[in-house]
C-alpha cells in the first residue's frame, strides 16, 4: 500500500465505518464493524481481536468494549503495560508488548483517542510479535485513530443526551413524589407507607403482566394517591379516634381534591390523577367519589387500591392496631369481586412472597436484632453475577434481607450493563440503588443507636462516604457514560462485600445480647 492508496483506503474505511456505526452507541458494534472492514487490508497484519479502553476522571483505564476478547466483567486481562499506567494519552500511534492471562506475550498497536485536545483513551489492536509500522501504516493508523476518536465521542455524546433526558423526566417525577410525601407526612409519622404501597403496587402489576412502560408510570404516579389530604383540616385528618359520619364525608373529599390538584394532559399527571381520584372506588360500584364500577375504574387505581388497603390494614395508626398479615390477606381475598378487581386480587396472591419481603425492607419500627423472619422463598436468580452467600449473614435476619436486596439491585445493574441497555437505564438503577442504600443505612444506624453499638461512628462515616461516592459516579455518567458504568460496577461489588465482611459482621454482637 503506497501513500496514495493509503489515503484512498482510509477515506473509504472512515466513510463505511461512519455509515455502519451511525445508528448505534454500542462500542462493541463499532469494533465489530471496524474489524469487518479491516479484513480488506491484508498488509496491515492485524489479528482479529481488539478492545477500547477509556479513562475515568481519576486517570484509570477501563475496558469498555471488545472484539473477540472476554468482556471487562469476565476477563483476567491486567492492562498494566506502561501506556495504561500513564493518565496522559499519547499523541501518536505506537506499539507496546503486554502479558496475556495465559502468560504469553502479545504486541498491541495503540490508537490514541483525542477530542479537542482531551485524551479519551485508546483503541487497542493486536498484531504479530514481529510487527513494526511502516511510514504508510503509521499514517493510515493515525487517520484511523482520528476517525475512531470522532465516532467514540459521538457515542459518548448520544449517551450523555439520554442521561440529560432522564434527568428531566426524573426532575418532574421527583416533584410529584415530593408532593406525595408532603401529603403523607401530614397523616403519618413516616413516609415509608408510600414506599411500601408503591412497591406493593409494582409487584402486583408485574404479576398481572403489565408491560414495563406502564409499571414505570405506576411507580412514579402511585405516591400521589393521597395527595388530596393536603386539603383536609387537621381536626379531621389527625383525629386519633373514629371519625363521625360528617367527618368521614369531609375525609372522602381528599379524592376530589387530589384529582383537582393534578389537572393536566401530561401522561404522568393523568395517571396520577386517575390514582388520586379513583383509588377508593370499589369493583362493585359502592366506592367513592363517583361510584364507578368494574373496568370503568382506571386500572392503575384498581392496583393501588389493593396495595394501599393491605399496607393500611397491616400498619399501626394512633387510632388502630395493625392487623396480622394473615387477617389482612384473608380479608382482601374475601373482597375479590366486591371491593377489589378479581384479577388484581389474584395477582396480589401471586405476588405475596415479594410483598412480604417489601414489608421487611421498608419497616417503620426499629429493627430488632433477634427478630426471626419466616418469609416464603423467592424464585432463585439464575446465573447471578454476585450470588448471595450465606457466609455473609450477620445473624440479624432483617439486615440480611436488606443485604440480599442490595445484591439484587447490583445484579440488576450488571444485567443492564452487559445487556447494553444504555447509560439511561444505568443511571436509573444507580439512583434506585442509592435510594435504597440510604434507607438501609438509616435503619441500620437507628438500630445501632437504640442498642448502643460501639462501632456506630465508624459505620456512619463509611455510609456517608459510600453515598458521596455514588453521587460522584452519577455525575461521572455525564462526562463518560461508558467508563462510569463499568467503574461503578467494580466499586459496588468490592465495597458491598468488603463492608459486610469487615464492618457489618460486628453487628453479630447485637444478636447475641
Amino acid at each position: 500500500m503506497n501513500n496514495e492508496e493509503g489515503m484512498l483506503a482510509i477515506s473509504k474505511l472512515v466513510f463505511e465505518l461512519t455509515i455502519a456505526s451511525s445508528a448505534t452507541s454500542d462500542l462493541d458494534a463499532l469494533l465489530e464493524h471496524l474489524f469487518t472492514l479491516l479484513e480488506n487490508y491484508y498488509d496491515l497484519q492485524l489479528e482479529s481481536r481488539g478492545a477500547i479502553l477509556l479513562l475515568n476522571p481519576r486517570g484509570c483505564y477501563f475496558q469498555v468494549a471488545q472484539f473477540d476478547m472476554e468482556p471487562a466483567w469476565a476477563t483476567s486481562m491486567k492492562w498494566d503495560s506502561p501506556a495504561f499506567t500513564d493518565p496522559v494519552v499519547s499523541e501518536h500511534c505506537h506499539t507496546q508488548d503486554t502479558l496475556l492471562p495465559d502468560m504469553t506475550m502479545a504486541r498491541m498497536l495503540l490508537l490514541p483517542l483525542h477530542v479537542e485536545g482531551k485524551g479519551l483513551g485508546y483503541t487497542v489492536l493486536f498484531v504479530p510479535a514481529t510487527y513494526s509500522m511502516s511510514e504508510t501504516h503509521t499514517d493510515f493508523m493515525s487517520k484511523l485513530a482520528r476517525a475512531l476518536s470522532g465516532l467514540v465521542n459521538r457515542a459518548l455524546t448520544n449517551e450523555t443526551l439520554r442521561i440529560r433526558k432522564l434527568e428531566l423526566e426524573e426532575s418532574r417525577a421527583d416533584v410529584i413524589r415530593s408532593l406525595g410525601v408532603a401529603s403523607e407526612y401530614r397523616d403519618h409519622a413516616t413516609g415509608l407507607h408510600i414506599m411500601r404501597m408503591t412497591n406493593f403496587a409494582q409487584v402486583i402489576a408485574k404479576a398481572l403482566g403489565l408491560p414495563e412502560e406502564q409499571r414505570e408510570l405506576l411507580y412514579i404516579a402511585a405516591p400521589m394517591h393521597d395527595v388530596g389530604k393536603i386539603g383536609i383540616a387537621d381536626a379531621v385528618l389527625l383525629k386519633p379516634g373514629k371519625l363521625t359520619p360528617e367527618e368521614f364525608e369531609i375525609m372522602k373529599t381528599h379524592t376530589h381534591i387530589g384529582a383537582t390538584i393534578l389537572e393536566g394532559k401530561d401522561t404522568l399527571i393523568a395517571a396520577a390523577r386517575d390514582i388520586a381520584g379513583s383509588h377508593h372506588e370499589r369493583w362493585d360500584g359502592n366506592g367513592y367519589p363517583q361510584g364507578l364500577k368494574g373496568h370503568k375504574i382506571p386500572l392503575l387505581a384498581r392496583i393501588c387500591s389493593v396495595a394501599d388497603v393491605f399496607d393500611a390494614l397491616t400498619s399501626s395508626r394512633p387510632y388502630k392496631k395493625a392487623w396480622t398479615i394473615e387477617a389482612a390477606y384473608d380479608w382482601i381475598m374475601a373482597e375479590s369481586g366486591l371491593h377489589f378487581d378479581p384479577a388484581i386480587v389474584k395477582a396480589f396472591d401471586e405476588a405475596m412472597p415479594d410483598i412480604l419481603r417489601i414489608r421487611e425492607l421498608y419497616r417503620d419500627d426499629i429493627i430488632d436484632p433477634k427478630h426471626v423472619l419466616s418469609l416464603p422463598p423467592l424464585k432463585r436468580r439464575e446465573n447471578a453475577w454476585i450470588p448471595w452467600d450465606e457466609n455473609l449473614s450477620v445473624a440479624i435476619d432483617i439486615i440480611d434481607e436488606h443485604h440480599r436486596y442490595l445484591f439484587d439491585l447490583l445484579n440488576d445493574l450488571y444485567e443492564v450493563v452487559v445487556g447494553k441497555r444504555g447509560a439511561r437505564d444505568v443511571a436509573r438503577l444507580i439512583k434506585a440503588l442509592d435510594a435504597y442504600a440510604k434507607i438501609h443505612f438509616r435503619a441500620e444506624e437507628q438500630m445501632m443507636t437504640h442498642y448502643g453499638f460501639k462501632g456506630i461512628d465508624r459505620q456512619v462515616k463509611q455510609h456517608h462516604a459510600f453515598e458521596e461516592k455514588i453521587a460522584e459516579f452519577y455525575e461521572e455518567l455525564h462526562a463518560n457514560p461508558f467508563v462510569a458504568q463499568f467503574d461503578v460496577l467494580s466499586y459496588l461489588r468490592n465495597w458491598l462485600i468488603n463492608h459486610i465482611r469487615v464492618e457489618d459482621m460486628q453487628l453479630i454482637e447485637l444478636a447475641r445480647k
